[in-house]
Order: C-alpha cells, then sequence, then structure tokens
C-alpha cells in the first residue's frame, strides 16, 4: 500500500480507515502487507510501536538534485508500516496538517517518487503495490516510465475514493520527477486534463497507467462513468473500462461493534439490545437532555457542503416539530457553514430536545452512534458512506439520500424491492427539504405506531454485514487477474 493516510497514525478521513482495514483483512487472508506513508510531523506516534530507522540513506531523484530522506519503520496496531522523511529546505511533512498546504501537488508528487525509490533500493518486489487518491496517482506512471527496467513485474491497482480533488497542476512536475517530455505526457490520452490547457491531472495518470482502476462503490463506478460523478473523468473511465469497477469499502468491526465497543457504557448485540437503550440514556445525560419517550435523531459527519448540510438544518427542525430530539457532531474547513452550525448552537443551547458539538470527538462519536434511533446523511454525493454502516451495526436506522454507495448499501423498508429481512433503512431521492422530510416522517411513523416493528428493523440493520471481508476478496481477485496478465 502506498498512501497518504493509514488511521489511526495519519487520518484526515475515511481513505486512513480504508487502508488500514484494507490491508489488515488481507493479512487475514495471508498476504504479506506493508503500508508506505510520508513521516507527518503531527502524525500519531502514540499509536506507532517499536519505531526505528530502517533506511538511513535514500536519495531521491528530485529536480536535477537528489534529496536526503530516512525511512523509518513501526507496527501500527499490527500493520507493518514504513515512513519516508525527507530531509530537505521545503520542509515537506514537517506541518501541523496533513493536507490545504499550497504546495500539496509538490509534496505527494515527492513522495510518490520517494516510495517507488525507497521500493528500488531496499530491494522491496510486491506482487501488486496499491495506491490510493490523487496523491499517489503518479506512481503508476513513474513505475512505468522510470521503473519498469529495475521492476518489470509489479502491478499497480489504484483506488479513487474522491473524485473532486484529482490533483491538477502545471507541467513543472514532470520536471521535477524527471519524467520531462511535456508534449507526450500532455496529451489528452496520457496525463493531460481534457477541461484545463496545459493541465497535468495527477489523478487521470493513475487510471491510465495502472492495471486496474477501482472506485469505493459499485453505483459510484456507474455515476463516475456516465453522469458527473467522475468530475471529467467519465471519458477516461470510458476508454479504460475493461480495468475499472467498483469496490464496496467495508467496516473494521474490531472498531465498530456495540458488543465489544469500550466506549459504550454496555455492551449489546441484535440478540440482547438492552445496551442501546443504556446507551441512550447516557448520552442524553451526558448532553443535558431531556429524558423523555422520543426518538433521537443523530447527524455525524464533516460540515461541508457535500454532506446536504441545508438539509441537516432542516431535518433538525423538522425532528423538534415532530416531537423528536436531535443530535449533532461535527466539524469542517468550510467558514460559512462552520459559523451557521456555531450560530444554531447558541441559538438552541437551551433547548432540551437537541445538542450541537462543533468538533470531533471519538468517544463521544461512539456513544452517538450507539444511543441514536435513526442517523440521517442528505449528501450531495457520497462514493461509499460510511457512516450508515456504522450507524446500522449499532442498530441505529439511516435515512439516507440515495446516491452513490449509499444505493448499494441502505434498502428502503417500504419501497425497496428486496426481501423485508434485508430491507434496513429509508432512503430519498430529491435534494429539497420536502424529501427528507418524506422519509423521516416514515421513519417516526413507525417508530412511534409500531416499535415491535422498528425494532425488527434495527434487527436488519444489525445483521447487515459490510465487513471487510467480501470486499476483501474482490481485492484479491483483482490482485490474481493483474498479476497473471
Amino acid at each position: 500500500m502506498v498512501a497518504s493516510e493509514c488511521a489511526p497514525v495519519a487520518k484526515a478521513g475515511g481513505l486512513g480507515d480504508v487502508v488500514f482495514g484494507l490491508s489488515r483483512e488481507l493479512e487475514l487472508r495471508g498476504h504479506a502487507v506493508e503500508i508506505v506513508l510520508p513521516k507527518y510531523a503531527g502524525m500519531r506516534h502514540e499509536d506507532v510501536y517499536g519505531l526505528t530507522i530502517d533506511y538511513h540513506d535514500l536519495w531521491v531523484p528530485w529536480h536535477g538534485t537528489t534529496v536526503h530522506c530516512s525511512v523509518w519503520f513501526g507496527y501500527v496496531h499490527g500493520r507493518k508500516c514504513f515512513f519516508i522523511e525527507p530531509h530537505s529546505g521545503e520542509g515537506f511533512f514537517d506541518r501541523e496538517l496533513l493536507y490545504g498546504y499550497p504546495d500539496d501537488v509538490d509534496r505527494f508528487t515527492f513522495f510518490s517518487k520517494a516510495a517507488l525509490e525507497y521500493l528500488y533500493k531496499a530491494g522491496k518486489r510486491p506482487d501488486v503495490i496499491h495506491c490510493h487518491d490523487w496523491q499517489t496517482g503518479l506512481v503508476p506512471v513513474l513505475l512505468y516510465e522510470q521503473y519498469g527496467h529495475v521492476m518489470p513485474e509489479q502491478r499497480v491497482c489504484y483506488t479513487i475514493h474522491n473524485f473532486r480533488h484529482q490533483g491538477l497542476t502545471g507541467p513543472h512536475v514532470l520536471w521535477s520527477t524527471q519524467l520531462g517530455r511535456p508534449d507526450d505526457f500532455l496529451d489528452r490520452d496520457r496525463l493531460g486534463d481534457d477541461q484545463e490547457f496545459r493541465a497535468v491531472n495527477l489523478m487521470k495518470g493513475g487510471v491510465v497507467y495502472s492495471n486496474f482502476t477501482t472506485t469505493v462503490s459499485p453505483n459510484h463506478a456507474g455515476e463516475a462513468r456516465f453522469g458527473d460523478g467522475g468530475d471529467g473523468l467519465g471519458p477516461t473511465l470510458g476508454t479504460h473500462q475493461v480495468k475499472f469497477g467498483g469496490v464496496l469499502n467495508g467496516v473494521d468491526y474490531d472498531i465498530w461493534n456495540p458488543e465489544i465497543d469500550p466506549f459504550l457504557p454496555a455492551r449489546y448485540s441484535a440478540e440482547q439490545l438492552e445496551g442501546k437503550y443504556e446507551a441512550k440514556r447516557r448520552l442524553r445525560e451526558r448532553l443535558w437532555m431531556r429524558d423523555t419517550y422520543s426518538p433521537i435523531v443523530a447527524y455525524v459527519g464533516r460540515l461541508d457542503e457535500q454532506k446536504g448540510m441545508h438539509q441537516v438544518h432542516h431535518a433538525l427542525f423538522y425532528a423538534l416539530e415532530r416531537g423528536a430530539q436531535f443530535v449533532l457532531l461535527g466539524d469542517g474547513l468550510h467558514q460559512g457553514i462552520n459559523g451557521h452550525f456555531r450560530h444554531l448552537k447558541h441559538y438552541l443551547n437551551d433547548n432540551p430536545d437537541c445538542h450541537l458539538e462543533i468538533g470531533y470527538d471519538e468517544e463521544l462519536a461512539h456513544l452517538i452512534y450507539a444511543g441514536a434511533d435513526m442517523l440521517v446523511v442528505p449528501s450531495m454525493f457520497e462514493p461509499c458512506g460510511l457512516t450508515p454502516l456504522i450507524a446500522m451495526r449499532y442498530g441505529t436506522i439511516p435515512v439516507v439520500r440515495a446516491v452513490g454507495g449509499m444505493v448499494d448499501t441502505v434498502f428502503d423498508r417500504d419501497f425497496s424491492d428486496r426481501p423485508h429481512w434485508q430491507r434496513n433503512g429509508y432512503t430519498f431521492h430529491q435534494s429539497d427539504n420536502t424529501a427528507i422530510e418524506s422519509a423521516l416522517e416514515r421513519a417516526f411513523g413507525l417508530w412511534f405506531d409500531y416499535p415491535g416493528e422498528f425494532r425488527q428493523l434495527m434487527h436488519n440493520a444489525m445483521r447487515s454485514d459490510y465487513s471487510w471481508a467480501r470486499p476483501g476478496q474482490d481485492y484479491v481477485n483483482i490482485y490474481d487477474h493483474i498479476r497473471h496478465k
């Protein structure tokens, strides 16, 4: 694995969870897995065991010269991780945050080059190099164009988690990585962006040069190819359709599992639900909410335009109007949205039926997943959608917009063509207020009027299997396919 994140040591979002969870599943299946990451100054060192220098003097060709790097090794909750630390004036990874800097493209272009140089110099010859998102899109390009003569047997699987960020940059990256030949690489059949003149598209390079490209759900693969889900990459995905597909992400049930969760006041299962009601009581107690006979609706996630925050806002007031309670846990980089919900928090401060927590608290997140009755996810787009998968494990019913991976995982109790025992939530299709109202109204009606049937829906949700077992096998099949090409 070559990636910019791996939970919990370096995590900004779902990518980190995927890299850790998939690596663990592959190891359980008997495969040797090593993860190559940048050595961020702000990474969680407490989650690395036995951190030590693995390779002292790695000299990486860069801008007509070489940059001295050290490579560290350590175990991250059992996963073998190698951390590349460049010693250069740019201080590429000597920073507080993982992303968000003007030179992000240079930082991760260098990391991609350094990762391959390390594999080459250290004599590592994995069957498959699995890289992720635009940050490592240049890995298959460099492997084929520069390292192919010394690493001819290695194959690349490339996974796109978010098409919105594609690593658009100028031709200077071709010179800094010593690829050169801008007239060749800026061709539309290679790295040339389809919309922006003479722009290099790193994600496009990953698609063109990898042996297989995946995205994080089958439905999102279709949205990317045939709709606007690919943000301009649809034609390229069509050209390379024989090596493109969707594999649903999994959830790590060693972390998100009410039967073993250390953050809960009492453990519970689909057969023994009493612990869920204790979690609900404890959640209200912790957030100073009224203890009453009503459902709790929750939102857990980034405060971001992608997440449909206008519908989250509406769901909050609609829930209160219908006699329900509402809990929000989230933060984001969008100042306007953050400011709006901070204002709401102040406005609703004395309301005993809601609580808005602006920020992220891991322990509180676990308690909300367990203590809530419903989770709203009204995303504008959602490649996979891990939060409804986690919620279902805790018996919390997802109320989601039918986009991306949520089409593959949440099946409407009233309208799905699935058997009744497979129906596990509520879905809606439009992005207006009426749409989320209609889904919540059906959920509230079941909770208030037919509690036994709502409890059966909880059972269905908890028995839905979204572990890494199936996607792990899917990836092994892909690896075997590209190894023998």
